[in-house]
Order: C-alpha cells, then structure tokens, then sequence
C-alpha cells in the first residue's frame, strides 16, 4: 500500500476541518481556507472534498455562508475509512483485499507463501489504521500548535 498525494491531502484536509470544528462547534469552512492553511491545490482539494462528502466523511453546504464541516465526530472518523475512499483497498495484492478481491493465479491460495504474507501484512496494516482515529491527529495539532503559540508568546 502506497498512500497517494490524494489520500495524504485528504487526511490534512479533515485534519484542519477538524480543527476548525474543535475551535469553533457548528461552523463551516471554506475550500479556500483550507487550501491556504494546508497548501494543498485548490481545484484538487475540491476533488478531494467531494468525494469524502460522497462517503459521507464531511458534510457541505452551498453559497457565500458556505463550507465543509465532518458530518459526524472525529473519533468515528479513522484514517483506515478515509484512505479506502480516495486510494481504495489497503491490500498490498488482490488476492488477499477484503473489498477488491481478485484471485490470483497461483494454483493454491491458501498454500501460497507470497498469500499468506501479504495477509498478514493487510491485517496489520488495517488494523491499524481502522484504530486511528483522526480525533487523535486533531488532538497532536493542537498540542502541537498550542505549544508553538506559548513559545512565541515568551519570545516578545
């Protein structure tokens, strides 16, 4: 599994939406913001942000007041979900994904070596990812941007 441009912008993307939730509960952000704060391509955050809306990971609305927000709390939300809606499957070969299943032409999965690896290595990987929740992201950038403010605070 390689994660792709799309799948790590998707992720800073919901990590300052995320963000912006945590400082201010209900409100909306806009693509422009987000592009800004994570310089992250506009047209291809607009891509991005849609199809987590289609997955129903952010939620939209339409006009001048408009924006994107999570449609549900980020500790429902883990990287495993977000980066199988842009990148797709977590499995590093067909033969082994839950999702995208495809045999594979060895005579014998089950007795394959290379089948039996990468399975483990789908586990592992899944399992970690479906247990990181992108509340706990929110939560290092804001330890992390706190700190930061603090240190400059001092430095005046």
């Amino acid at each position: 599994m390689r994660l792709s441009k799309k799948g790590e912008y998707a992720v800073r993307a919901l990590v300052e939406i995320g963000f912006e939730a945590h400082l201010r509960p209900g409100a909306l952000i806009q693509i422009s913001t987000v592009a800004q704060r994570t310089n992250i391509p506009e047209k291809f955050l607009e891509q991005i942000l849609l199809a987590l809306r289609n997955g129903g990971v952010l939620r939209s609305k339409r006009g001048v007041e408009g924006g994107y927000s999570l449609a549900k709390p980020a500790e429902q939300i883990t990287l495993g979900e977000v980066i199988r809606l842009l990148d797709g499957p977590l499995a590093p070969i067909p033969c082994v994904s839950l999702t995208a299943y495809e045999r594979c032409s060895c005579p014998d999965e089950e007795s394959c070596g290379l089948h039996i690896a990468m399975k483990q290595v789908r586990d592992a990987l899944a399992g970690i990812l479906d247990s990181y929740q992108l509340s706990r992201l929110i939560g290092e950038v804001r330890k992390h941007r706190s700190t930061k403010t603090t240190e400059w605070q001092f430095d005046i």
